[in-house]
């Protein structure tokens, strides 16, 4: 199957069901923005540290697979230069609403993450990635194309998973209440899930996912060469979160060893 078509549909899909990774930011968040009082989200619920950012004005910022209306509008109220790159034409379409409707200057791009060709090197201040890169199946070009179209000590922001959501047998969760650990990393919708739900998750247009290791979360990101310079974790709104957190976010730099 194209992996990136299906998932792109999906997104698509989740667009029209209101996913709330696809809800546009509010005119008055918009306003407060522009008065320097804002904040984004990579992980579901943790705000991203003001001192990860340090002052975007002016900075040319790429929302990578960041489409929905959120990230990409608050930074460019904020006084960013904003590019949101995104698989989803959907999602691309809310990030245009929200700027024809305050007003604002976005770039949208549609495209993989795994290929940032259409950018030329050291292209970029900095990179907002939030939880995205669980809808791929390799995230290793991810950091080695951000390091190449970002600027000399230029940062990273990037939100994901842990992969440990991707240990449970989350249909039996669901019917029990039991927490039965049944996979393991890497994980893969493609090779896990019954021949019965990849064809539910293939009608229903439903997103396929991937469960990455640690490893190449993040010394992934150190093997591209990028130092990570910061490291919080957040909540997902699940059960599993009364056992551990689910969520991770790390600030990567760009910088010459």
């Amino acid at each position: 199957m194209n992996l990136l078509e299906h998932n792109r549909q999906a997104w698509n899909e989740e667009v029209t069901k209101g996913n709330k990774w696809t809800v546009p930011v509010t005119q008055d968040e918009i306003q407060a923005a522009t008065r320097g009082d804002y904040r984004i989200l990579l992980t579901p619920f943790t705000p991203v540290p003001p001192e990860w950012l340090g002052d975007i004005k002016g900075k040319h910022i790429l929302c990578l697979a960041s489409g929905g209306g959120q990230q990409g509008p608050i930074l460019a109220a904020a006084g960013g230069q904003v590019t949101v790159f995104d698989n989803s034409d959907e999602q691309l379409k809310k990030d245009e609403q929200v700027t024809r409707e305050n007003h604002l200057q976005i770039i949208t791009i549609r495209g993989n993450m795994q290929d940032l060709g259409c950018f030329a090197e050291e292209s970029f201040d900095l990179i907002i990635h939030p939880v995205s890169n669980c809808f791929i199946d390799d995230i290793l070009p991810v950091w080695k194309e951000c390091q190449r179209v970002l600027k000399p000590n230029g940062s990273l922001l990037s939100g994901f998973t842990n992969p440990l959501i991707f240990l449970v047998d989350w249909e039996l969760a669901e019917k029990t209440g039991q927490f039965k650990l049944a996979y393991s990393i890497p994980y893969s919708d493609l090779e896990s899930l019954s021949p019965e739900m990849k064809d539910k998750y293939t009608r229903q247009k439903l997103p396929f996912e991937f469960g990455h290791s640690l490893t190449d979360q993040i010394q992934g990101q150190i093997n591209a060469g990028f130092v990570i310079a910061g490291f919080y974790e957040d909540k997902g709104g699940i059960e599993l979160d009364r056992f551990s957190d689910t969520f991770i976010a790390t600030r990567a730099v760009k910088v010459s060893i």
